[in-house]
């Protein structure tokens, strides 16, 4: 397995991959019927803007281009929080929000390199447990996770109708 060290990202990497993780993000949520199109991508910043309102400088949120370690080539991005989120009243957690491994790098074990490196970097913030979503149809993401000893702990389903 590939060895990844963290990379503050900063503009205006961090501008490009907001622009690409707040569309994807929407997407994702219309895809899986929760919100309709018309708004979606609105939505979809007013929720980056509440969870990252200082941008890359919120704090205890940890935006970073993931590196190789041997190569320093750039492999993916994480976004993980670990300490007390933008939200008033928020209890102090670990959460991972975005995990991306870039299209030519898949398969190659980044993903995994990634959380465990993760774990460690929340570990050392005083947590003893990561939280992390991911959407129901992400077969490969979710195999990723269980094999790393993630369970579910709520699981939403629904069934289409029709009309």
């Amino acid at each position: 397995m590939p060895t990844v060290r963290f990379v503050p990202l900063e503009d205006p990497a961090y501008s490009a991959w907001a622009a690409v993780s707040v569309r994807e993000y929407a997407d994702e949520h219309v895809r899986t019927g929760e919100w309709p199109r018309e708004g979606a991508l609105a939505r979809a910043e007013g929720e980056f803007r509440v969870l990252l309102p200082q941008g890359p400088a919120t704090p205890d949120q940890f935006l970073c281009t993931v590196q190789d370690a041997s190569t320093g080539a750039a492999v993916g991005t994480v976004w993980f929080q670990a300490g007390t989120g933008p939200r008033p009243g928020e209890a102090p957690r670990a959460f991972v929000y975005d995990l991306r491994v870039d299209p030519a790098q898949r398969g190659k074990g980044y993903g995994e390199a990634t959380m465990r490196a993760v774990e460690v970097e929340v570990r050392k913030r005083g947590f003893r447990t990561l939280g992390l979503h991911v959407f129901g149809h992400n077969a490969v993401a979710r195999a990723l996770y269980e094999k790393l000893g993630y369970v579910p702990t709520n699981l939403l389903m629904k069934k289409d109708l029709g009309d």
